[in-house]
């Protein structure tokens, strides 16, 4: 029998009522663990420091050479994901930095930001599948 990968954040309201809590497919699950990934400082986690990617670190840094951030931002990433996500393999990478206008027109102001897109690209274990996870943070700060 296979072990239930279930849905975040818990509703436990449903086990109250005497009913499973719900579950999710592998992918979900895996694209929802690179995200914890992507979003957690090192050292923030106490009992695994290396947990987390370098994002943080370079979110609020002065670039000046995009190629070297987003190789910098990339090898921190592929090796968070290659070492705490063991349920897939064949792990690619690819970052890219963007700059974004978004104009305002009740303040006639136009904004100008970084924006960050990430996607994975890898193979299941389990079932040999491809598999792909992209997403897209606008930087300094950092949001989805």
């Amino acid at each position: 029998m296979p072990i239930p990968l279930y849905k975040k954040p818990f509703r436990l309201g449903s086990v109250f009522k005497g009913q499973d809590l719900e579950t999710q497919d592998i992918g979900t699950s895996i694209s929802e663990y690179i995200e914890l990934i992507i979003f957690t400082r090192f050292g923030e986690h106490r009992y695994q420091p290396d947990f987390g990617c370098e994002i943080w670190d370079l979110d609020f840094e002065l670039i000046i050479s995009e190629s070297i951030w987003e190789e910098k931002l990339r090898q921190s990433l592929l090796r968070s994901i290659t070492k705490y996500e063991q349920r897939i393999y064949d792990v690619h990478i690819d970052v890219h930095i963007s700059e974004i206008n978004k104009f305002y027109p009740l303040r006639n102001v136009t904004e100008i930001k970084k924006q960050v897109e990430i996607v994975v690209r890898a193979k299941v274990h389990k079932t040999g599948e491809n598999y792909r996870f992209s997403i897209a943070l606008f930087l300094s700060p950092l949001s989805a």
